[in-house]
């Protein structure tokens, strides 16, 4: 009898382990970043974007996904393709951000209508990002994306990838905003353009090279 409410004990042991884990929350698929790289427009490339976002994911106790830098790149001016797109990069979704809130299911919903607003689009460790109100603002998130999370033609004017995110000197990026105020209709990805790719350009108009990131498995 006493083995019988032993197995019974470790049983019951079993399913209320199983059912803590499933009401937990989901692992985290989404942040700003907490800090930027702090050279202005020059990430390293796409490259090291990605691996911005895996070094502050590891850091906050995220294992075993692949982070993607929210970034689109310009094809050369010679092309008639796009460059990469930024959409293109991030997976498939679902995506939740560090607390658990499900910021979309899938990339339409994304870039249509996302649960991505001040309260939501927090960093890495679950903490508000500053925006609009807030000293000193920092809503301009880089993005060199279109408001759909496409990339730019070649033959449309100007630089907005600060060279392809290698740059601090030359060219402008194009920049989101992470509170959802002001500019675009979808201004998450696509608000206005920055000053320049220095640090401090890109600090005068309202950022601080931050910028989002995704898991992409």
């Amino acid at each position: 009898m006493c083995k019988i409410k032993t197995m019974a004990t470790a049983g019951l042991f079993i399913l209320l382990n199983a059912s803590l884990a499933l009401a937990g929350d989901p692992p985290m698929g989404f942040f700003v970043t907490s800090v930027g790289i702090g050279q202005g427009g020059n990430l390293g490339g796409l490259e090291g974007a990605d691996a911005h976002c895996t070094k502050l994911a590891t850091a906050a106790g995220s294992t075993g996904r692949t982070w993607r830098a929210y970034l689109s790149t310009q094809a050369d001016g010679a092309e008639i393709k796009r460059g990469i797109s930024a959409r293109d990069r991030i997976g498939s979704g679902p995506w939740y951000n560090a607390n658990g809130e499900l910021i979309a299911v899938d990339l339409d919903q994304l870039h249509i209508s996302p649960n991505l607003v001040k309260r939501t689009a927090v960093d890495e460790n679950g903490k508000l990002v500053n925006g609009r109100g807030d000293k000193p603002n920092v809503h301009d998130m880089l993005t060199g994306s279109k408001d759909d999370g496409t990339a730019y033609f070649p033959w449309e004017t100007g630089d907005h990838t600060c060279s392809n995110w290698t740059s601090s000197t030359e060219g402008s990026a194009q920049v989101g905003h992470h509170d959802r105020h002001g500019g675009g209709n979808i201004s998450w990805t696509s608000a206005h353009a920055s000053r320049n790719c220095t640090q401090e350009g890109l600090v005068s108009t309202g950022g601080a090279g931050l910028f989002y990131c995704f898991a992409a498995d």
